[in-house]
């Protein structure tokens, strides 16, 4: 027999059980597709934006279940209501049926999903703070329907269902953490602007009036391609691009259409930092401007030529870069000094306020609007430019990820903010990096997270070249742009993974994550595009000469067993992906995995055949195999990419089939350490999930002595060698640690790079600044070996320990 004084308890639980189930029951869930039928759908304004993520979310139900969204015209319950919160029906709505929304009045680009009942039947409400927050809202729905931000460009095709629902008391509540958020197509000649003119749009068309006498020699990017583009960035949750720029391509604002399908998705058109005004000057210049393209001496047609396009533009979404530089990649001409610079750069910010206060709007508080402090103009910035405080400050990495400089105290209290501008793919020196994209997803959210901590949240814009093959760091780099916190919250390896099952379900994507882990971190050490050991832009014809890498045969060995490893897992997998994401796989997965892999062994058995070590054709296989996979990616999908990938952009050396040849000289000797500490096992050390060589690298907080206790030390003295990310000082002008062992301390250590000194070039190569200490040893017991951080930003990859 049950006590009384139980059997009360157990009543009073099952009554509470059955407050919290009952409700669920007598509520019902609201249907996206029921049945293959998509839900009824209600937009009673008119924003081009919205009307255009309304086409694609009903072209997406129609690809999942069997019918597109239907439009109707009355808020009809059951239905999906969109709107932005400002409409009269959507704040009608609200009042009438007491409907808490979380606050937005006000906010930028935020959105509320929300399951509510209008006569007691579910209905799905989907209300924006404004017009590009109630387009992203929109295209939640998309994702819920589980379709891809990628489906077109990765070729990731929805799947069908029949059934898609939302729970009764489903809510979600979204804002961006970067007001402004996108990509800079950049270095476009062997990918984008070849396919995008030859296979994907041949038939775009230039504006009247251009002489085509001086664009015969380029291709072009047209309003097919940039709707794509466009709309990717839309299911990005991206609101910016700096269109492509080079040399073999029609400027954008020369291309019929480019300019309205940009206004269609609602994206803000910008521009790179040698680009001011919306003026692309590569190739603007020669095509429309009049005499040299120097301030100095030519200001007036240079002023007319800047005065020309904005009087085009009017109110469309712009955002504009100031100042200027060379027409390409260079300073600016006529200027001697930084001195100079400086001077003339003020007075060109002072005309070009004048240009936006004629001809955009008389408050220039209210145009978006940059200076990027880029490669020799942060020079001239320091020097002394005179920005005006709601101008936005863009920061720039080195090119290689690693952010050069992060606001001051009185640079993160600007009006204008701070922005950043990133590089995932690169043209130029110390060695170009354009073929795949291998930047590390820890070292990208390293350095983006550092640079949110510093209040640079205004902008993120990011080169990512040809888009191809680097969609997975930009979807990352575009989530932590989007929801910063939710991407911290769950860390890189879990985005990674949710990415991959996204595209591939649970069952592949937990053999693929570790694939790709070590994908990143074998390409971290040294990138595929960097195996020839030469260099670019160099006077020394020396660097243009495939030479060996000062790796030991045994490391050698090592890393073409690793390498062999994921490619053959890689390979194997592909066997039991569907059908239906065979070609997603080659294209994320399979070709950038195996050909780094094969680029390695191209490489490296070229080094150790030199050494009479290995068979050459080893090296001629890998390289053959390039080809074909390369062949293979272009040929995808009936031909869809033909164009779009080149395994040799620039004909660089390091492409090539290598050169049979002995050498005389003897292969680097393998030293092992005694101890190699990985950063994370430095107590006091915050460890970056995946980052380094190893793939534990630890940031060092700035006063701290981090620390490990070494054991057993059998000698008169011991080496030290600390081995640190390469990044640059973040709130101070130098990069400083000290090094102790037991009651003997180093004198404070710069690892600050100049430039793009020697040191800097070697660091950025082999993602390490290296140092060296020397100290004797005192005890064979135990003696502490301590690492302090005597500035912000020290980042210790590994630590080896060498008896003498």
């Amino acid at each position: 027999m049950i006590h009384p004084a139980l059997m009360k308890k157990f009543t009073l639980v099952f009554i509470n059980l059955c407050l919290v189930i009952l409700p669920l029951f007598a509520s019902k869930p609201f249907h996206l597709i029921k049945n293959n039928r998509a839900a009824n759908i209600y937009y009673g304004g008119a924003n081009l934006v919205i009307e255009t993520a309304l086409e694609l979310l009903s072209t997406d139900a129609q690809q999942v279940g069997q019918s597109a969204f239907k439009r109707i015209g009355n808020v009809d319950p059951g239905a999906i209501i969109v709107g932005e919160l400002s409409d009269p029906i959507i704040s009608k709505l609200i009042k009438d049926y007491h409907i808490p929304l979380p606050e937005m009045e006000g906010r930028w680009e935020m959105f509320c999903l929300k399951v509510i009942p209008i006569k007691k039947v579910p209905t799905l409400l989907v209300v924006g703070s404004d017009a590009r927050g109630t387009a992203y809202g929109v295209m939640e729905i998309s994702r819920k329907l589980g379709v891809s931000p990628w489906s077109w460009w990765a070729d990731v095709s929805p799947r069908k269902r029949s059934n898609v629902s939302l729970s009764p008391n489903f809510e979600d509540k979204q804002s961006p953490s970067v007001q402004f958020r996108g990509i800079f197509l950049n270095d476009e000649d062997w990918g984008l602007t070849p396919w995008s003119s030859k296979t994907y749009e041949p038939e775009a068309k230039l504006d009247a009036g251009i002489d085509l006498t001086k664009t015969k020699k380029m291709s072009t990017i047209g309003p097919k391609t940039y709707a794509r583009i466009f709309e990717l960035l839309l299911r990005l949750r991206a609101n910016s691009i700096w269109p492509a720029m080079h040399e073999v391509t029609v400027p954008f604002y020369f291309v019929q259409g480019n300019r309205e399908m940009a206004e269609k998705y609602g994206i803000y058109i910008g521009s790179s930092h040698c680009e001011p005004l919306a003026r692309n000057s590569a190739t603007e210049w020669d095509i429309v401007g009049k005499g040299p393209y120097n301030y100095l001496i030519n200001k007036t047609e240079i002023v007319e030529y800047w005065s020309n396009r904005l009087k085009t533009l009017g109110q469309s979404h712009n955002i504009f870069t100031l100042g200027m530089r060379g027409k390409h990649d260079g300073a600016m001409e006529g200027v001697k000094t930084i001195a100079a610079y400086k001077d003339a750069f003020n007075e060109v910010l002072q005309d070009q306020t004048d240009l936006l206060r004629k001809y955009i709007n008389a408050d220039p508080v209210q145009i978006p609007q940059v200076v990027i402090p880029y490669k020799e103009v942060l020079d001239v910035y320091r020097a002394g430019i005179a920005v005006p405080d709601y101008t936005t400050l863009m920061w720039c990495d080195d090119n290689y990820g690693y952010i050069t400089h992060f606001p001051d105290q009185k640079e993160r209290k600007r009006a204008g903010g701070n922005g950043l501008y990133y590089h995932i793919s690169y043209w130029g020196r110390p060695h170009d990096y354009l073929w795949l994209s291998t930047m590390s997803p820890a070292l990208i959210y390293q350095q983006l997270s550092t640079a949110y901590q510093h209040d640079v949240r205004k902008m993120w814009i990011v080169n990512v070249g040809d888009i191809k093959p680097a969609e997975y760091q930009i979807e990352l780099l575009m989530d932590m742009a989007w929801n910063i916190d939710q991407v911290q919250k769950i860390g890189v390896y879990q985005h990674m993974n949710q990415f991959l099952q996204r595209e591939f379900g649970h069952r592949l994507a937990k053999k693929i994550v570790p694939i790709m882990q070590e994908h990143y971190r074998l390409a971290h050490i040294r990138k595929p595009e960097f195996m020839g050991n030469t260099r670019t832009e160099e006077k020394d014809p020396a660097y243009k000469l495939v030479k060996d890498l000062p790796w030991s045969e045994q490391q050698i060995q090592k890393r073409l067993v690793q390498y062999k490893h994921i490619q053959d897992a890689a390979t194997a997998i592909g066997e039991s992906v569907p059908l239906d994401r065979r070609d997603a796989y080659f294209e994320l997965v399979l070709y950038p995995v195996v050909a780094a892999a094969k680029m390695n062994e191209k490489h490296l058995y070229g080094q150790l055949a030199r050494h009479g070590k290995a068979e050459w054709q080893k090296s001629h296989a890998a390289y053959d195999k390039i080809v074909t996979l390369t062949a293979q990616y272009n040929a995808l999908n009936n031909g869809k990419w033909k164009g779009m990938m080149d395994h040799k952009p620039r004909n660089l050396a390091v492409f090539d089939k290598i050169i049979e040849g002995k050498t005389a000289a003897s292969m680097v000797d393998d030293e092992e350490p005694i101890k190699q500490i990985p950063g994370k096992d430095l107590k006091g050390s915050i460890g970056y999930e995946g980052l380094g060589y190893q793939g534990q690298a630890a940031a060092i907080p700035l006063g701290t002595e981090a620390s490990y206790r070494l054991k057993g030390l059998q000698g008169d003295s011991v080496t030290v060698v600390v081995h640190l990310l390469p990044t640059h000082p973040v709130s101070s002008d130098d990069l400083r640690f000290e090094v102790s062992f037991g009651q003997q301390y180093s004198s404070p250590i710069s690892y600050k790079t100049i430039g793009r000194s020697e040191e800097w070039k070697e660091n950025v190569l082999r993602n390490q600044a290296i140092r060296t200490i020397k100290f004797k040893v005192a005890s064979v017991q135990q003696e502490t070996l301590g690492i302090k951080a005597l500035d912000e930003g020290v980042v210790v990859d590994e630590v080896t320990v060498y008896l003498d």
